[in-house]
């Protein structure tokens, strides 16, 4: 619904006709893989015909700026309209003749533009700088090179090449800072409200504080600690790992104290976050420093999807609100922040579009140019009336959960800032306690879900105090921004422009817009679950499982202990113990394990090799002969009783299927020998001898850790597999370097870390269990039975039943390779 339009003074110089202005236009944008700069480039191609897009964009580490050009901006669906209404062929043609990248960044002195770069740029007609950090959580020194100093390195490199384009520089209406009342359409420098700050200083400032958090990040009780928090996160994942996850935690401290010093710096001079602190400092060192360059700010309030070009509920990326939506939306923000009287000033990506080509084609005026696309004094948009459309539309139209149940969403209070904050803090201490107890329990499986379920719940309170803290202010902002000069461009455009470039927010009906086209895109592109009851098709873990089994895999990598048998180094050795030991004997070693056994724990949590080499000292001496006519009796009375039979058929499918099968494991390579026909390889730990005894001595690294990782990646090269085509098996963090190294990673029976690692990275799980009636006692002891082979019948049983690989299988393997 439009309301009657109220006369506005006419802008200086003649009504602008956008697409006849541009036409022929060579126009260069920053920012195109952006959501509002991608929104302008497809505007322009569709709606002026024959302008020249040139896109600065910044190089990928892996890719060309015209790589990226094609994959980031040209490929997004804004270009779908454009695409079908000419045609594939036509649509890249087009794109071919009108569309150019040159590599450079705005972070860098000069914009990093080589001489081909600078000429192209000397050739411009008009500059749209759309670039920005958009977060507002950003790093306090990214903000200021890319916000701050990036529309001043514009205009200094155009001085240098000795050209005037007009340059539309596109900011925040945020700049008028955390106030109440109106803020006009002018220079941040005229407001009787601005602290005049030396920008300048500034950036020193914010380098400086760069320096200062590095440094006080390497000293060495900061790395002690990023250490201990890497140790406990990720346990004995051997050195290059816990080296490498060190070094994560540094560096995300580092943002973090910078991030904090953006926020503190913004609130300690009146703005609202970092984000709005360097666009208004930026302003003002854009117009110190603009010498003969005339240039036009544009300032958009909070830009959501569009509301109609190019076509209803285009967005890329979520920006402010949808997060917050979609938390709201899943029932995990019980409450939030806000003024429910106050206004939230939104504006579609579309209106802003048009309303920064507007500018561009009126061309720049003498004086003051400062445009606001905002919507709070024309049309608001009230927040009580948001989070009721909201709530009305997620009543209607609930989210589900993993049972297939409908989420009932909320009923906010408003209450005010701090006490929310308050009261997730509090929840999240909570949690934060519950997680570390529960990671300390010696939990795996099903039952290290618990930790897993806990540690998402505390994820999403983090998370929703993250909201509070980010988007609190913008949600109690009173501020209304005066659109004088946008009214007045509306009313000197003719019929057909306010067709093609509307920029008037008094057309949005806000109801209809929430309702049926914002929320319906968020929820599109959440891909959130909208229907109710069980899902009729395979589930993610059946998905995940289709994908391990299919048949182009190459190889599967097995652990043994609690991978496939729940059992381990210290039963094995028990049970070998006590085969010919009686009474007292018998006793003493059941004191000595129990004693050590705490000892042995802690040192398998703190490195896995270095336990096992510790512990393998307890063979010295021992007869290999003995040793190797028990093993049989251990697999059929230790190894098979406690094996897991869905893992034994999973080694028998990849072998069904073709694929080549591996069991690495830091077991004794005597132990583990009866197993051998289950696999075409086995690769165990091996212990020196001397006059057939064994010397308690490793002969190589164990294969655990990093070292495993290194076997499997020699393995798969020696038979020509593919590791991003194959699949590795393991049930604890210290298999980390080996399950990172294949395509198809799956966390079988893990343990606590291991399970909340997978479910973070969308690994399969399989939770195996042992049979029903197989034995439960906590010390393995051997029974006294004689050395006849009374219980092989089971291990042949187990030999025939796998196999070797069938015809088929082989056929299907030298297919493949």
């Amino acid at each position: 619904m439009t309301p009657e339009p109220s006369p506005h003074p006419a802008p200086a110089g003649p009504a602008p006709d956008v697409a006849g202005a541009l036409e022929g236009k060579r126009i260069l944008i920053t920012g195109a893989t952006g959501f509002l700069g991608t929104n302008i480039v497809e505007r322009l191609l569709r709606c002026v015909p024959d302008c020249e897009v040139v896109l600065l964009i910044r190089p990928g580490r892996r890719s060309t700026v015209d790589q990226r050009l094609r994959r980031e901006v040209l490929r997004n669906d804004a270009f779908d309209r454009l695409r079908n209404e000419l045609g594939t062929d036509a649509f890249d043609a087009l794109c071919d003749r009108r569309v150019s990248a040159v590599a450079g960044d705005v972070t860098t002195n000069g914009l990093g533009l080589d001489d081909a770069g600078q000429a192209v740029l000397a050739s411009c007609d008009v500059v749209i700088h759309s670039a920005a950090a958009v977060s507002f959580d950003s790093p306090l020194d990214a903000a200021v090179e890319v916000n701050l100093l990036g529309p001043t390195r514009i205009v200094e490199t155009l001085g240098s090449l000795g050209v005037t384009p007009h340059l539309v520089a596109v900011s925040t209406c945020y700049v008028a800072g955390s106030r109440r009342g109106n803020a006009p359409e002018q220079h941040v420098a005229d407001s009787p409200w601005f602290v005049d700050l030396d920008w300048r200083s500034e950036v020193d400032a914010a380098r400086r504080a760069r320096r200062d958090a590095e440094a006080d990040s390497r000293t060495p009780e900061r790395l002690e600690g990023f250490r201990s928090d890497a140790r406990r996160e990720i346990g004995a994942a051997g050195t290059p790992l816990l080296a490498a996850r060190t070094e994560q935690l540094r560096a995300r401290w580092v943002a973090d104290r910078m991030v904090e010093a953006g926020r503190s710096r913004a609130a300690s001079v009146g703005w609202p976050d970092a984000y709005a602190f360097t666009k208004a400092l930026g302003e003002r060192a854009l117009l110190e420093n603009r010498g003969a360059v005339p240039v036009s700010i544009v300032r958009p309030s909070i830009i959501e999807s569009a509301l109609a070009e190019p076509f209803p509920g285009w967005i890329r990326g979520f920006r402010m609100a949808e997060p917050i939506i979609l938390s709201y939306a899943r029932g995990l923000l019980k409450e939030f922040p806000g003024v429910p009287e106050g206004v939230v000033d939104v504006i579609p990506v579309d209106l802003v579009t048009a309303a920064i080509l507007t500018v561009a084609a009126r061309g720049p005026l003498d004086t003051s140019d400062v445009v606001q696309v905002a919507s709070g004094v024309a049309n608001p948009l009230r927040y009580r009336r948001l989070v009721d459309l909201v709530s009305g539309y997620f009543t209607q139209h609930p989210l589900y959960d993993r049972k297939g149940q409908p989420i009932v969403v909320p009923t906010w209070s408003f209450p005010g800032r701090g006490r929310v904050q308050a009261q997730l803090k509090r929840a999240n201490d909570t949690l934060g306690r519950a997680e570390r107890a529960l990671s300390a329990l010696p939990l795996r499986g099903r039952q290290a879900q618990w930790s897993a379920d806990v540690e998402t719940r505390r994820e999403d309170v983090e998370r929703a105090l993250g909201y509070v803290e980010l988007y609190g202010a913008y949600a109690e902002c009173e501020a209304l921004y005066e659109i004088d000069n946008l009214l007045a461009l509306v009313d000197a455009q003719s019929d057909e422009d306010q067709r093609t470039f509307c920029c008037d927010p008094r057309v949005v009906d806000w109801d209809d817009y929430v309702r049926t086209i914002h929320l319906p895109s968020v929820v599109t592109h959440a891909r959130v679950r909208t229907t109710a009851g069980a899902d009729r098709g395979p589930d993610r873990t059946e998905r995940l499982r289709r994908q391990v089994l299919a048949p182009e895999r190459h190889l599967a990598a097995f652990d043994l202990e609690n991978t496939l048998i729940a059992s381990n180094v210290v039963s094995s050795y028990l049970w070998l113990a006590s085969r010919h030991l009686t009474g007292t004997d018998r006793l003493r070693l059941v004191a000595d394990a129990l004693r050590s056994a705490p000892g042995w724990l802690s040192m398998d949590r703190r490195d896995r090799s270095d336990f096992l080499r510790y512990f393998y000292r307890r063979y010295d001496g021992a007869p290999l002969d003995q040793l190797r006519a028990d093993a049989d009796g251990l697999l059929s009375d230790l190894l098979l009783a406690r094996a897991f039979p869905g893992a034994i058929r999973r080694v028998r499918e990849h072998r069904r299927l073709g694929h080549r099968t591996v069991l690495i494991t830091g077991a004794l390579d005597v132990v583990v020998e009866p197993l051998r026909p289950l696999f075409d390889d086995v690769i165990a730990t091996e212990l020196g001898t001397d006059a057939g005894r064994f010397t308690g001595e490793l002969l190589s690294a164990p294969p655990t850790g990093e070292t495993r990782a290194q076997i499997l990646m020699d393995y798969a090269d020696a038979h020509d597999c593919d590791l991003g085509e194959s699949v590795a098996y393991a049930d604890s963090t210290s298999d980390l370097p080996m399950l990172e190294v294949v395509g198809f990673p799956v966390a079988v029976n893990p343990e606590t870390r291991l399970s909340a690692l997978a479910r973070k990275r969308g690994w399969l799980v399989e939770n195996w269990e042992r049979a029903n009636g197989s034995p439960r006692g906590v010390l393995p002891l051997s029974g006294r039975w004689s050395d006849d082979r009374s219980r092989t019948p089971l291990l042949r049983r187990l030999v025939n039943a796998s196999g070797s690989r069938s015809d088929d299988a082989g056929r299907t393997k030298a297919a493949r390779r």
